[in-house]
């Protein structure tokens, strides 16, 4: 099935508001899971930066798995970051999760200063997929003795529109029309393992894996 892009940013009010009230807590925790699957036992300790934060809900979630961190969560929708900077707030997490307005490329992300990066659902907004993986080669922390852990879970697109149509009444069916057209579209925006991969490969980052997580995500992650 032909990729089909679509918008890069999400800053309409409704939509905002639908996605701040989602209840995302199985995809989200399992990106947690998924993390502490690829690294166990390690401790995320430093600068995290989650790029394409949205409305912090990851981001909350990774400051409460890991305490000994500190996330800047960065996003290019004014409507999706008040939400998240509320729900920071809300979350007493305030002092330790910075949200700021960022839109990819952006200089003030092309130097080595964190420890570990983070994203979800951004790859597939991109107008130029190439940005994030350049973002990521410019941010993170090289060459350290551990290494600095990337890890992107992202949308995964189907075969065919069955599939796609199968996706949507199986995940989203009884959620707001807003969130039923976006992962309906979204499933069509995505990338496939193979296109990832090359991705990668053109980027030089060969420290870094893709693979398929579920029937609808997928995962890259390495230690740079």
């Amino acid at each position: 099935m032909q990729r089909i892009p679509e918008a890069d940013l999400m800053d309409d009010g409704a939509q905002a508001k639908a996605y701040a009230e989602a209840d995302f807590s199985e995809p989200h925790e399992n990106f947690i899971a998924l993390f502490k699957q690829q690294w166990p036992g390690w401790d995320v300790i430093g600068r995290v930066l989650d790029l394409g934060c949205g409305t912090a809900d990851i981001s909350i979630r990774f400051a409460r798995a890991f305490a000994g961190c500190e996330i800047e969560g960065v996003d290019g929708a004014d409507e999706m970051l008040a939400y998240g900077i509320r729900a920071v707030a809300a979350a007493g997490l305030s002092k330790r999760i910075d949200l700021r307005n960022v839109y990819l490329p952006d200089e003030t992300l092309e130097q080595p200063l964190f420890d570990a990066v983070i994203s979800n659902s951004l790859l597939h907004h991109l107008k130029e997929p190439m940005t994030l993986w350049q973002t990521i080669s410019f941010c993170a922390k090289q060459n350290t003795d551990a290494g600095t852990p990337v890890f992107v879970m992202d949308l995964m697109r189907p075969d065919n529109q069955a599939e796609v149509l199968r996706l949507v009444e199986r995940y989203v069916a009884s959620e707001p029309e807003v969130l039923r057209h976006d992962f309906h579209h979204s499933l069509y925006a995505a990338y496939r393992v193979d296109e990832v991969r090359a991705q990668l490969d053109a980027a030089g980052l060969h420290q870094l894996t893709v693979q398929a997580v579920s029937d609808r995500h997928l995962v890259v992650a390495g230690l740079l």
